[in-house]
């Protein structure tokens, strides 16, 4: 069960976990702001990003962020997924996770047509090296795309295309953020869900360009080294590093201990 908290209301779903009320419910929360039918504001992406960390920050379990989640926390993951119109990710976490193409998903079914979405998101793999197995399942399909550079190698580029990917560049000796987030729009995709790994988050945020992140954080301790939700390769001293304010818009915890929050940037709101 969920307890919702928007300022100082907090409201209970008296569905399962899983019911169909609870899931509505949750996607009225998470919806993504209203956007025309046509014309230039029906194709610029909002940009969400969903994690989960531990309560030490650590955003991994045994090598996998999948070792920190439970039952409330794969419930909101199918919701986001379920509003999204493309789930952008690092190939190399999106193989350590053993991620498959998202599927159709009927709880879902009539809010996406009502938004005028395809039944389910698209699958955009993000890889500079394109160090993806050409027999990697999801490739093969027509809604997964890869976004590269210029400068990846030429051999790795032959092998995907052999094995029916589609290779869009976004940039020419570095895969440039901006580029690949205006590319899920140009392709029809602009409501995009970010699901790491922290690199690639790590470059959404430092270019400005992350809307709302929507963080799980598990009930859980985890002490090691495990990595942070997001981390930006290169940038020297991070003390020097901008800070990206974001506004908190709402709390959600349930019964195992997992607290869910929304945290938006100042003027890209999907709450009302």
């Amino acid at each position: 069960m969920f307890h919702l908290q928007k300022a100082t209301q907090v409201t209970s779903a008296d569905a399962d976990r899983e019911g169909p009320e609870t899931l509505l419910a949750l996607a009225e929360h998470y919806r993504y702001p209203p956007r025309p039918a046509a014309g230039p504001g029906a194709a610029a992406p909002f940009v969400r990003a969903n994690m989960v960390s531990s309560i030490d920050g650590a955003a991994t379990h045994d090598g996998k962020s999948g070792g920190l989640g439970g039952d409330g926390d794969k419930t909101v993951f199918r919701v986001l997924r379920g509003l999204a119109d493309v789930v952008l990710v690092g190939a190399g976490t999106a193989i350590t996770e053993g991620y498959r193409q998202p599927k159709p998903d009927d709880a879902f079914a009539e809010l996406r047509q009502e938004n005028g979405q395809e039944p389910a998101p698209a699958l955009a793999l993000v890889s500079r090296s394109l160090s993806v197995p050409p027999d990697y399942p999801p490739l093969s399909h027509p809604d997964t795309v890869v976004l590269t550079c210029a400068s990846a190698p030429a051999d790795r580029r032959a092998a995907l295309v052999d094995a029916g990917a589609t290779l869009v560049d976004c940039g020419e000796d570095d895969v440039e953020t901006s580029t690949l987030i205006a590319t899920c729009g140009d392709r029809g995709r602009p409501r995009v869900l970010c699901e790491g790994g922290p690199s690639l988050l790590g470059s959404i945020i430092a270019d400005d360009l992350l809307d709302e992140l929507c963080l799980t954080t598990s009930p859980y301790l985890a002490g090691g080294r495990a990595g942070r939700i997001a981390v930006r390769a290169g940038d020297g001293d991070e003390d020097t590093a901008a800070l990206k304010a974001m506004t908190p818009a709402a709390i959600i915890t349930d019964d195992d201990g997992y607290v869910f929050t929304r945290w938006l940037r100042h003027g890209r709101s999907s709450i009302h």
